[in-house]
């Protein structure tokens, strides 16, 4: 994979996945995870993720081939996953989120870390994240989100954009049918964060922009303050309150 590929991202920062090089430790961590986590998003999971997670083939008896996974959100939504090596710089990011590549690890944490590891895996990046790509709303949000992100033009304005992302695409929360619901991909893969959101301890806000982007976090402990959406149309339209504001 060269960087014209992912229009000027360094192909230093793609891999491969080799699907039979994982093992069987591995396949029963995803398993254990997978299990774990769908006993209760069953029923303060967003449908919209659960939706998806149907839609993309995800199982609870192996790690998901991206291969096999991309077929469908490619014909769905454009979009694909694709392999990194690890963390990418914030502008290489939102670039590849607004060519609607999403970059996914694909190593699987070891057994004696299941229950939390600080740096992303598969299991965060494709359970967690990926199911949402199917959904034609959210679709388009996140791809219009890289583009606004990449042409930010200071410090100021990267962070901005990376609260944004923070409190929604990580961990935010949505309504449905009078519920709140978790959806972001912090929330979806770690049982602790989920079980913390929709508790007594979280002061779970209306979305405000101006309150996001203002919203100082801390990326290894609970959440104290997060923000419930009422559909992805808001997430949109904050996208273009963003672009405009970084345009001016």
């Amino acid at each position: 994979m060269n960087s014209a590929t992912l229009d000027g991202v360094a192909s230093e920062y793609f891999t491969e996945q080799d699907w039979d090089a994982y093992t069987s430790e591995a396949h029963e961590v995803w398993s254990i995870l997978y299990r774990r986590r769908m006993k209760t998003l069953t029923e303060n999971g967003s449908r919209l993720f659960l939706d998806g997670a149907e839609l993309i083939g995800l199982k609870a008896e192996e790690v998901p081939n991206l291969t096999e996974v991309n077929k469908v959100l490619e014909a769905r939504t454009g979009w694909n996953a694709v392999p990194v090596t690890g963390f990418l710089p914030a502008r290489e990011f939102f670039l590849c989120l607004a060519n609607r590549r999403f970059p996914t690890t694909v190593t699987v944490r070891p057994m004696e870390k299941i229950d939390y590891l600080q740096e992303p895996d598969i299991f965060h990046d494709v359970f967690g994240h990926v199911p949402l790509h199917a959904d034609t709303v959210f679709a388009d949000f996140l791809q219009k989100f890289g583009a606004v992100a990449a042409r930010a033009r200071s410090e100021e304005e990267t962070t901005w954009m990376a609260r944004l992302f923070w409190f929604t695409v990580e961990f935010g929360l949505i309504r449905e049918d009078g519920d709140t619901k978790v959806y972001g991909s912090g929330l979806i893969s770690s049982t602790a964060d989920a079980k913390n959101a929709i508790g007594p301890d979280c002061d779970r806000r209306e979305f405000d922009l101006d309150e996001v982007v203002a919203q100082d976090f801390e990326i290894d402990r609970l959440q104290d303050i997060l923000f419930v959406v009422d559909d992805f149309e808001q997430l949109f339209e904050a996208v273009r309150v963003m672009e405009r504001r970084l345009d001016a």
